[in-house]
């Protein structure tokens, strides 16, 4: 058996590299360089902490809000796309208590083992990708938000997620940084983070020793089906005949299928990122600050700093507006005086986003050797070791670790 993978982000390489350690061979097709995109300047999470989906009870309240100040961390730009409407419409019906729990179980199933291999890749490759496991700070300045950010821990340590919470002495003590304004911070203990750059360097270097071809700068231009097989695609390369056929181009998804009839509902969220040099004085371990939701991730002597979600479709406008709200959240927190950075120091990309939180994992509607890794929205990173664990499962036709009924790709 072949499998011809269309991205090499990192869920495109991590199903390659269990669809290659399983005995399979591979092939990866991507559109750039394969040195851009959500990959590389995300804030690095490994984050168990995270199993909220995104459709959320109070999402769309706090989003209508949010809208309202352009710097804010969250905005939808108002459009009559069908696809974004129908899309929105979906959100909102995930976004109720009862559906945000259920979906938050199914989050945590796939967290857990996707924290359980890359600790794994972790040992057996001796860290090259500079894994910490010094978990993460919820940290807070308003009351309203410690409430909150309590009760949140209360139902982490409720699926077995340690955490410990701090108040703002204890704080202080650990992260010296902090301004007398904070208030405290929730500590998810089993959190890590990576430096995703060389996380995505390795990959490709192991890859490429182990026989997997990359090809860069080949675009695939359409896809060709018979009966309910996709039997070859075109880039502007060539034509290449297909066995397996794994789509994960992040964003780009929904376009690249259509024309097989596989409507997918995806919206790309923008978010952005800049890195700062810290040699003097850096934070102590990742932060995200909850009132603000700004990420910041210590990376050596470097500091990265990001957030937005900028749902307005695929472009690569930067607004240095919800930069200079990145820039401002950090500063009225600590004590860095970071400055602003000017245009090209700052990175951006287009978070894959699902209606109900959930990435889509598993096999095409209508195709029998087509599978999709899509729609991890900003948890790619924390989730690429586990979709890209079972779905070498799923190709191979063995029983999957998890249950991945949740994450079927007819589930709208």
């Amino acid at each position: 058996m072949k499998v011809t993978i269309i991205g090499a982000g990192i869920i495109g390489l991590t199903s390659a590299f269990y669809l290659q350690q399983s005995g399979v061979e591979v092939e990866i097709i991507e559109r750039g360089s394969g040195e851009e995109g959500c990959s590389f300047g995300n804030a690095g999470y490994v984050s168990p902490s995270h199993f909220i989906p995104l459709a959320s009870p109070g999402i769309i309240e706090a989003g209508i809000k949010f809208m309202l100040d352009s710097k804010s961390p969250f905005f939808i730009k108002p459009s009559f796309d069908l696809g974004l409407m129908k899309w929105g419409i979906n959100f909102w019906k995930s976004s109720n208590k009862a559906k945000s729990q259920e979906n938050a179980l199914h989050l945590h199933s796939l967290l857990q083992l996707s924290r359980k291999k890359m600790l794994e890749l972790s040992a057996e490759f001796d860290n090259p990708f500079g894994l910490e496991e010094k978990g993460c700070m919820m940290m807070y300045r308003k009351e309203e938000t410690a409430h909150h950010e309590e009760e949140m821990a209360h139902q982490a340590n409720t699926l077995g997620i340690k955490t410990t919470s701090f108040d703002h002495k204890q704080l202080k003590e650990v992260e010296p940084l902090i301004k007398d304004n904070v208030l405290g911070a929730v500590l998810y203990d089993e959190d890590c983070h990576i430096d995703p750059s060389k996380y995505m360097q390795f990959m490709r270097q192991y890859l490429s020793g182990k026989g997997v071809k990359i090809s860069t700068n080949e675009e695939v231009l359409s896809l060709r089906s018979k009966g309910s097989k996709v039997v070859s695609l075109t880039t502007n390369k060539g034509t290449k005949s297909i066995d397996q056929l794994l789509v994960a181009t992040g964003a780009w998804l929904p376009s690249l299928t259509k024309d097989l009839g596989e409507n997918i509902l995806l919206q790309a969220g923008k978010g952005y990122s800049t890195t700062i040099e810290r040699k003097d004085s850096n934070i102590k371990r990742p932060a995200i600050l909850v009132d603000d939701r700004i990420a910041l991730t210590p990376l050596g002597t470097k500091m990265r700093v990001g957030g937005t979600m900028e749902i307005a479709g695929i472009n690569t406008n930067i607004n240095m507006n919800r930069v200079e709200g990145i820039i401002n959240a950090v500063n009225a927190n600590f004590t860095l005086e970071v400055p602003m950075p000017s245009k090209n120091e700052v990175w951006y990309g287009l978070r894959p986003c699902s209606p109900d939180g959930l990435p889509y994992i598993g096999v095409a509607k209508k195709h029998s050797n087509l599978y999709f890794a899509g729609g991890h929205a900003m948890l790619g990173i924390s989730l690429a070791a586990g979709t890209g664990y079972i779905l070498s499962q799923m190709i191979n036709q063995s029983k999957t670790t998890i249950d991945t009924r949740p994450f079927r790709m007819d589930r709208f």
